[in-house]
Order: structure tokens, then C-alpha cells, then sequence
């Protein structure tokens, strides 16, 4: 159901005020349609399959690690490492690569920092592709700390055990729990197995079917190192947001066409946020897979993505 394997055109890294290097590539037609991918996590990175959810010769495809992930440098890094900053990065990169104007598509975080990014930049946006809707609200951040271990026991006791918990203390204690192991309270060693584990479990909890495939792309170290430590700190600001924010501004992007992709059986970011934002957004269109978790790689999820970007182009061109 993807388009077939592509390999970038152009790539290299944008440099930013305050040291942080950003790493970008560029895919498909550079006389097609522009569209931003923003990855999840935060931390989690690109990867050469995100090159494949647009028709290569509608699409001028713009992919980028966001700070301290993937390529990016510092890697791992959380100094000047916000929301803020990171739609700053985005908007550095559409005046760099010579963009007016692209289609925003993110999945998980990635669909946060789309809304965040085209309600700060409502003139800069065709229109929105979002998947697995997180709006880095309390609740869904107790959720992911406390909640979906409630389906997977087993991982979320291997995710206790890597901090020496037996039994979940809650999600701030727990969140407090692994600062002090990616701190390096404990040593090097131990942190670096916190990290695993919290990418793990993630890994674990994001697909409808076990997925060891993925479960050791998520605990390996260039992903792992920045992912956990990424989410964390971005969890323990609460995303950098102000209370409800991504529902409170809709209006600056309600005249923007949008698709909400959601699965039903999606335990990293349950289909409550998505219910949510279709409520606040009433003319985005709302498509739930009923055969998915969470993860961009399941069958279901992959085929409205890809029709979602096909319907978008065959629209831009009417």
C-alpha cells in the first residue's frame, strides 16, 4: 500500500541560532505539492518508510529529525528543546528550502506539533493529515503512565522493574522515578537501561499484534537514547502548553481541510483525544481503523494515510 522505497533528492542540516543542527531531506517532485512529515515521539526520528505515504510525483516531500533526534544535533539533547523552538525550526526550514505554503502531516506527537505549528502559522498551511491524536493534555500523559499497562501488564512490568518498582506509585512519582534515572542518579549504565525500557514498553503498547520488529527498533540505542529522555521532558512540561491550548485555538485553522486518522484499539494515544478534536473541528473528516493500534506501520492505518494524501493532491489539482 506504500509507494515504493525513494531515496532523498537533497539533503543536509540547518543550523540554528541557539547550536542546535537540524537534519533535513527532501523526496519526490520538486515541482509537486509541499508537505512538512513531522515525526512522533518526541524523539523518535525519521526513517526511510516515512518517505513512502505520498505519490512521489504529486508530492515535494520535506522530512526532518526534530532537535535532539535522529541526525539532529546535539542527539538526545534537551536545552533549548521546546515546542516553541520546534515550530521556530519548522518555519527556518520552509524560508530555507523556498516553501509558501505546505500540507502538515504528523502522526502521535507529530500530530500535536501540527496543530501547534499551523495554529501558530495558520498562513503557512494547505491543510492537515493527523494520525493517533495526542493533544499532550494531563489526562492523556497520566494515561500513557499509568493507564495502558492495565492491557499489558507484562510489559508495564518490565517498564516498573527498569526503575525498581514492583507496583505503579502514580503518574508524577513515576515520571519523577525515571528523571532521577535519566538524570544519572544511578549511573550511566542505568539510565541507559531506563531508556530501553521506556521505549520499549511504548513499542510494546503501540501495535494491535505483537511487533518484535519494531519493539527492537524502538530499545535501539538511535532511537531509545533520545526517544525516552525526549518524551520525558516534554511530559514534565506538559508539552510546553498552556491548558487545553491545541482545543482552545482551533479556530485559527478550522477553514483548513483536515483528516483525523484514528485506531480503534489505540493504547498510546486512546481515540478519546481524537473524539475530541473531531468535536472542536467539525468539518476536519474523522476515519477510524478498526483493525489498529496505534503504530503508522498497521495495515489500516497505512492504507488511509496514503489515501488521505492521494485525496488531498487529486483535490489540490481540481
Amino acid at each position: 500500500m506504500l509507494y515504493p522505497e525513494i531515496e532523498p533528492r537533497i539533503s543536509g542540516w540547518l543550523d540554528r541560532p541557539d547550536g542546535h543542527q537540524i537534519y533535513w531531506e527532501e523526496v519526490g517532485n520538486p515541482e509537486g505539492i509541499a508537505v512538512i512529515f513531522l515525526h512522533g515521539g518526541p524523539g523518535a526520528g525519521i526513517s526511510p518508510s516515512h518517505r513512502r505515504y505520498f505519490n512521489p510525483e504529486k508530492y515535494r516531500v520535506i522530512l526532518f529529525d526534530q532537535r535532539g533526534a535522529g541526525r539532529s544535533r546535539p542527539f538526545g539533547a534537551l536545552e533549548n528543546n521546546t515546542t516553541q523552538a520546534l515550530i521556530g525550526d519548522i518555519e527556518a526550514l520552509r524560508i530555507d528550502r523556498n516553501v509558501e505554503k505546505w500540507l502538515v502531516f504528523g502522526g502521535s506527537w507529530g500530530s500535536t506539533l501540527a496543530l501547534a505549528y499551523g495554529q501558530a502559522c495558520p498562513a503557512r498551511a494547505l491543510g492537515f493529515v493527523l494520525r493517533g491524536i495526542f493533544l499532550c493534555r494531563p489526562s492523556e500523559i497520566d494515561w500513557f503512565m499509568t493507564g495502558m499497562g492495565n492491557f499489558l501488564p507484562d510489559a508495564q512490568q518490565q517498564f516498573l522493574a527498569a526503575v525498581g518498582l514492583e507496583h505503579n506509585p502514580g503518574a508524577q512519582a513515576l515520571l519523577a522515578r525515571y528523571g532521577d534515572y535519566f538524570a544519572g542518579k544511578y549511573g550511566q549504565e542505568a539510565a541507559t537501561r531506563a531508556a530501553r525500557a521506556w521505549s520499549g514498553y511504548e513499542a510494546r503498547c503501540c501495535t494491535l499484534l505483537p511487533d518484535e520488529n519494531l519493539v527492537d527498533s524502538f530499545e535501539s540505542d538511535t532511537v531509545a537514547l533520545a526517544l525516552a529522555r525526549l518524551e520525558h521532558h516534554y511530559f514534565v512540561n506538559l508539552g510546553f502548553f498552556s491548558d487545553n491550548q491545541l482545543l482552545v485555538n482551533i479556530d485559527k485553522i478550522r477553514h483548513l481541510p483536515a483528516t483525523i486518522i484514528q485506531g480503534r484499539y489505540d493504547l498510546v494515544c486512546p481515540p478519546i483525544s481524537a473524539f475530541d478534536l473531531a468535536r472542536a473541528w467539525p468539518e476536519a473528516q474523522m476515519v477510524m481503523v478498526d483493525d489498529a493500534g496505534h503504530a503508522a506501520s498497521e495495515p489500516g492505518i497505512v492504507r488511509e494515510l496514503v489515501r488521505a494524501t492521494d485525496v488531498f493532491w487529486a483535490n489540490e489539482a481540481f
